[in-house]
């Protein structure tokens, strides 16, 4: 059992890692957003291709008053997301591999 206690940590080790470098990939659309650069850069397309479902996916939710405002708040939303999921997925997954470890 100690191999599926350790293969369920990795497991929840690489999913935070992802959750925590999609977050990074969000703030730099968001910079990005910010800057006006050349978008047929391919970085930048790359960044936008990576951001813009999840970002209209979030863009649903929001409450219309926000959007008057003229701020998106969306990066925000997913950002809160991403931290819950994270907080308590890679937990619950640790938690478990951690049992499943124990004697």
């Amino acid at each position: 059992m100690s191999a599926l206690g350790y293969t369920i940590i990795a497991l929840a080790r690489m999913i935070s890692l992802v959750l925590n470098l999609y977050m990074i990939v969000i703030a730099a659309a968001v910079i990005l957003s910010w800057i006006r650069p050349d978008p047929y850069n391919p970085i930048v397309r790359f960044i936008y291709q990576l951001t813009t479902p999840v970002l209209n996916w979030a863009r649903r939710f929001m409450p219309r008053f926000l959007w008057k405002t003229g701020i998106d708040f969306s990066p925000i939303i997913v950002f809160f997301v991403i931290i819950l999921i994270d907080t308590v997925l890679v937990n619950l997954l640790r938690d478990w591999g951690t049992r499943l470890l124990l004697p």
